[in-house]
């Protein structure tokens, strides 16, 4: 089997001479890359990772392999010094401390192998929003010293597996969630570090506890044994408007300084993506959660 497209342009420019990825008959199909290869302009580092992962995946290790794994570590190479290079620039000018603001890769959909090379550049802390596909990662990256933390949607029948596997959960909204998480969290792992969500910007859509009720789950998550209330974390409502987006994230800072009023143990802000995080580091973010400028546009 072949799969087969030439690159024309600044395209070809930027992914050198890999146009051709052969693959040995008789493995199994090669899956579509339905948002990299079909779009009108393709983004070099979804195509690349895509090949990454199909190679990695059907154990194709001849040159064209090689070629693909090297351009893609330059790649995430360069976007890591360029957002490393932004929060640098964002901590001067707000007047904070580049080493007190955490950057956590959230590389959900992203292949193992794009983790690995990542980390190969320097990133340790790694943020799943989909059990299943965590899983696989965690254990395919067990030889790597990385820091897990599940920042989606929690259902109660995935709690387990979060609490046996994950080192961080950003998502705690129920009091429910966070007592299925402490009891099934191993006695031989260390507490689970947790973050509650708050819907800062009151949206059905979005998930998280109302800013109302945020001090009776602190309440409730700081009384479990085998959790330990790190902090908040919030989505707002997306928006350009830069204001906007830093009046969200001062609202999420003020109730997390009257928290810690209760709660002295509490030290983390997850607030701020790669379209806000000036915003958020401004506002007071100790975390920030980048995907798209480390590992460009998701797939699927």
């Amino acid at each position: 089997m072949k799969v087969r497209r030439s690159l024309f342009g600044a395209e070809r420019e930027q992914l050198c001479d890999i146009h051709i990825l052969c693959f040995p008959s008789g493995r199994a199909p090669v899956p579509r890359l339905q948002d990299s290869l079909e779009a009108p302009t393709p983004r070099p580092t979804a195509v690349l990772l895509f090949l990454l992962a199909c190679s990695s995946s059907y154990g194709y290790g001849g040159p064209q392999s090689a070629n693909i794994r090297a351009m893609t570590d330059t790649l995430l190479e360069n976007h890591i010094a360029k957002l490393r290079l932004r929060l640098r620039q964002s901590a001067q000018k707000y007047d904070r401390a580049e080493s007190d603001i955490l950057l956590l890769a959230v590389s959900k959909t992203q292949p193992a192998a794009a983790i690995r090379a990542a980390y190969a550049c320097g990133l340790s802390h790694f943020g799943e929003s989909y059990v299943q596909e965590a899983s696989a990662k965690i254990e395919a990256l067990a030889d790597l010293p990385l820091t897990w933390h599940f920042i989606g949607p929690l259902q109660s029948n995935k709690t387990r597996a979060v609490a046996e596997q994950f080192h961080w959960v950003h998502s705690v909204e129920r009091e429910k969630t966070a007592r299925r998480l402490s009891e099934q969290r191993p006695q031989e792992l260390a507490p689970l570090q947790v973050c509650m969500q708050v819907n800062i910007s009151g949206e059905h859509s979005k998930s998280g506890v109302a800013p109302d009720a945020a001090s009776d789950l602190a309440a409730a998550v700081a009384s479990l044994p085998r959790l330990t209330l790190r902090g908040l974390m919030a989505i707002p409502a997306a928006t350009d408007d830069v204001a906007a987006q830093r009046e969200a994230f001062a609202g999420l800072r003020r109730e997390f300084e009257s928290l810690r009023r209760h709660h002295p143990q509490m030290d983390t802000l997850s607030m701020g993506m790669s379209r806000d995080l000036e915003a958020a580091i401004a506002e007071g973010s100790t975390l920030v959660r980048i995907g798209t400028a480390i590992f460009g546009p998701r797939r699927g």
